[in-house]
């Protein structure tokens, strides 16, 4: 684990595990952490929607998932924020702050940018703002670390260790994440080496979260 002081605070680092080994943790017991999900990208199809809920149903007997959407719309020239959060209105300086909303699954966030730099700051803005100081931040970006699925479960468990109350993943928009989360990140690690759409990154994501659970309570559905 890698230590550095960022913005008057300590932010650990820790070194991706090796893949191509059993994980560390398998048939140990482990401290399960609550799992926040931010995801930024168009509004989810609804059979995606069905997979996520399935997935969040069969995770719940290992951990407890919040799904986070944050909306992007980069065709839109006006910059407009809609952020509904659990404490309330939260207004940014670089935006006007117009109104909420959410939907039965998620919480949902809509910004819109009049360009890519704007767009990336702001879905970064956002981000951050779901991000809290006790959160261990797993950032998936295709510039991140290669892992398997045993190194999956090695992330869960080492998470688990670090004094942290949850497990944050980011998966990012069309454009890639911000410098503050990218800087606030505890691990970076790409899901593949082809490039997903975050729908399927989503997907995938929860399918090895599940996966992970299994392998470290030696369950039979990894071979």
């Amino acid at each position: 684990m890698i230590i550095s002081i960022q913005s008057g605070h300590f932010c650990a680092k820790e070194r991706t595990p090796s893949p191509g080994r059993r994980s560390k943790y398998s048939g140990q017991s482990v401290r399960p952490l609550p799992v926040r999900i931010l995801t930024v990208g168009k509004r989810r199809s609804p059979g995606v929607q069905l997979l996520v809920e399935e997935y969040k149903e069969k995770l719940k007997h290992y951990c407890s998932v919040e799904d986070v959407q944050i909306r992007s719309n980069p065709k839109n020239t006006s910059h407009l924020v809609y952020q509904h959060l659990t404490d309330g209105f939260i207004p940014f300086n670089m935006y006007h702050l117009i109104s909420c909303f959410s939907d039965k699954f998620s919480s949902c966030i809509l910004i819109q940018c009049s360009n890519v730099k704007a767009q990336i700051e702001g879905e970064d803005m956002v981000a951050m703002q779901n991000i809290r100081s006790e959160d261990w931040v797993i950032l998936l970006d295709e510039h991140g670390s290669d892992i398997g699925s045993e190194q999956m479960a090695d992330l869960v468990g080492d998470a688990g260790n670090t004094g942290s109350s949850t497990i944050a993943f980011c998966i990012g928009g069309p454009y890639g994440h911000g410098q503050q989360l990218r800087h606030r990140a505890n691990v970076t690690i790409k899901l593949s080496s082809l490039v997903l759409n975050h729908q399927i990154a989503l997907l995938v994501l929860l399918e090895q979260l599940y996966r992970a659970w299994t392998i470290i309570k030696g369950q039979k559905y990894h071979h």
